[in-house]
């Protein structure tokens, strides 16, 4: 097999075309030319890391890196390179442009360390080894160029030029760190949930809205679903969850309406129940009063790199459904809270807890 060296060697001329191509172009670049710049090279680091053996944790952990990375630098273009107050005077043009640069070289000087460190082959043959390489090899290797050609067009799209710049101008209201949103859920929202008391069940739903977080988050997880949320009645008319508070409330803990689902034609939700007593209901409206008193924050810095929460009203989406269903005693499945994705809540139910309800389509 080669060597990864090898491999690395032939990648890092592609890199460096790459490099050269853009720093031809970022000198006289705008914004839109940074982010597509970023987006090639993230591209391509992960197609590497994919198509690269090794064990399957190393190889999550390096994408869920590079997502992070790219995170990092549409926030820096934003907020120092391309900032609202513009600043046109040369040193500070040259300073940008330095830096949007080191900032395009950092996911390919991080590939090139790992896999100097990592990985010792690469399932491609050399041209030597092509004679003993079997038919079953060769079927693998065509398998994973068409998946990865396949990651590839589906990330085209999803990672369009507006959805990034979308998302990069939403980073800037999250915070990981400290408490964000506060006081968003009315007393009309809890005289609601009260009124639910009489229905025998929790609902929990999982959305695919079709939004930009939800298609960059789909990206890597594989999977159409990538919301959660709980909802004490059937008509979901007190469905609540972690969200980015469409623009209205900062990010944290937001009540959800329908129509927070419809992003796009091919939105939709499916439902599930499960059997809850009129005590835990009023045990988990409790705790989501006292979270909207102290405040919360959506943990997006933990929803890319998996980091504990650095407090205890900071979560993602699944990640308060399932500490909801934990703390009155609901739980169906065990797994630490900040590796729960939305698709667990319903994969992982392998007692049948769950009933499934319904299926909104918006489209």
């Amino acid at each position: 097999m080669m060597n990864v060296m090898k491999l690395d060697k032939h990648l890092a001329y592609l890199n460096g075309l790459f490099t050269l191509l853009f720093v031809g172009v970022l000198f006289i670049g705008s914004a839109e030319v940074f982010i597509m710049a970023y987006t090639v090279v993230f591209i391509i680091v992960v197609v590497r890391t994919l198509m690269t053996p090794g064990r399957r944790k190393t190889r999550r952990h390096l994408v869920l890196a590079y997502t992070a990375i790219l995170i990092v630098q549409i926030t820096m273009l934003n907020n120092v390179l391309y900032s609202e107050a513009e600043v046109v005077d040369i040193p500070s043009f040259i300073f940008r442009r330095i830096l949007g640069l080191i900032l395009l070289c950092l996911p390919m000087l991080v590939s090139r360390y790992v896999a100097k460190v990592e990985y010792t082959h690469y399932y491609l043959p050399s041209v030597k080894e092509t004679a003993t390489v079997g038919i079953s090899q060769l079927l693998n290797t065509t398998n994973n160029i068409k998946r990865t050609a396949e990651i590839i067009n589906e990330s085209k799209k999803k990672l369009c030029l507006d959805n990034l710049k979308i998302l990069a101008h939403d980073m800037t209201r999250h915070d990981s760190f400290r408490y964000v949103n506060s006081d968003s859920l009315s007393e009309e929202y809890f005289k609601k949930a009260r009124e639910s008391f009489n229905d025998p069940n929790i609902y929990i739903v999982i959305s695919h809205s079709g939004s930009p977080a939800s298609e960059f988050i789909s990206v890597f997880t594989r999977k159409q679903y990538n919301h959660a949320s709980i909802s004490f009645d059937k008509k979901l008319e007190t469905t609540i969850s972690y969200n980015g508070g469409e623009r209205v409330y900062p990010p944290g803990l937001n009540m959800e309406m329908l129509e927070f689902f419809r992003k796009s034609p091919d939105s939709k939700i499916m439902v599930y129940s499960l059997s809850c007593t009129a005590e835990q209901k009023q045990q988990m409206l409790d705790r989501i009063a006292k979270i909207n008193k102290e405040g919360s924050a959506y943990n997006i810095l933990g929803l890319f790199i998996h980091k504990r929460k650095r407090k205890p009203n900071i979560m993602f989406c699944s990640q308060f459904v399932y500490n909801m269903l934990e703390d009155v005693g609901l739980s169906y499945f065990k797994r630490s809270d900040n590796k729960i994705s939305p698709t667990d809540l319903v994969e992982l139910d392998y007692y049948r807890k769950l009933k499934f309800e319904l299926e909104i389509t918006f489209g």
